[in-house]
């Protein structure tokens, strides 16, 4: 059976598992249906355009797409349910999961023009906390904030989303009430000591028992939720263009939606299944 790789295919599946309706307004006047603007707005966040030329471009290729407007109304409508949704139903129940934190900033300003202020670097209000399945790597679950926060905030949320087996994080999240929860839910904590000092305290007894059975060879596969991190931002930049923290949170969230649902395909896209059978060595004749 031949594979289906188009995005309007794509979405259309998605919207289907998610129980979405046709039209996402009720009392509207029908015009476009869901799927157009889910795949309008995916289409821009993966080309890094504005409403405006995302609407010229699908216009020029004669696909049908709704106004500069409507995808603005559309992205501020989509709340975070839904995309938490999206990314639980692209990336699958994990195994083990990575979680880490990152800042982006909400301009991208000139370097030439800071030097020319003052020389300061703007702030990062944009916290990004994120759960990666380290094998299919994939987002599994994402917690955004406009304003500075602390990594360990968001794990418990984190977790609730998506129950892995395994957890990796660095020495941020090393908290006792952190080790008693993922031992309440069944989960193997992989996460290094902090340094407290040389007293003993026995309310650190859940983080003491994590101690004994830490795993380095284990621990190092939270490496790749930082390479993760790296790949989003070289393809859709370290800044985000919205101003408002609902637009935000969806330009944010469709970009991890974007991960998921393009990439994976887009990379077998070039690869033929014959071209894996060149690198095997056959065996020698027998003499």
């Amino acid at each position: 059976m031949k594979k289906e790789i188009r995005l309007v295919n794509k979405v259309k599946r998605l919207l289907r598992r998610l129980g979405c309706p046709r039209w996402l307004h009720h009392f509207g006047p029908k015009t476009y249906e869901f799927w157009q603007h889910l795949a309008a707005l995916l289409i821009r966040f993966f080309c890094r355009l504005s409403y405006r030329r995302v609407k010229q471009l699908l216009d020029l290729l004669g696909i049908i797409c709704p106004t500069k407007s409507s995808l603005q109304r559309t992205s501020a409508k989509l709340d975070t349910k839904f995309w938490q949704r999206v990314l639980k139903i692209t990336s699958g129940q994990p195994h083990l999961v990575a979680v880490d934190s990152t800042g982006l900033s909400r301009t991208n300003p000139s370097y030439h023009y800071l030097k020319r202020i003052d020389g300061k670097m703007p702030k990062i209000p944009v916290k990004l906390s994120v759960s990666l399945d380290t094998r299919k790597k994939k987002f599994c679950a994402a917690r955004i904030h406009v304003l500075p926060r602390h990594d360990i905030k968001d794990v418990k949320s984190l977790l609730e989303q998506n129950t892995p087996k395994i957890l990796v994080a660095d020495k941020a999240y090393d908290a006792n009430w952190l080790h008693k929860l993922c031992k309440e839910k069944g989960i193997i904590s992989c996460i290094p000591k902090r340094n407290y000092g040389s007293k003993t305290l026995p309310k650190l007894a859940a983080r003491k028992r994590a101690a004994k059975n830490f795993k380095l060879r284990r621990y190092h596969r939270r490496e790749m939720v930082e390479s993760s991190f790296s790949s989003l931002k070289r393809k859709y930049g370290s800044s985000v263009s919205s101003k408002k923290a609902r637009t935000i949170r969806s330009e944010v969230y469709g970009r991890l939606a974007c991960h998921n649902l393009i990439f994976w395909f887009l990379g077998l896209s070039g690869q033929s299944h014959q071209g894996h059978q060149l690198y095997k060595h056959s065996s020698p004749p027998h003499s």
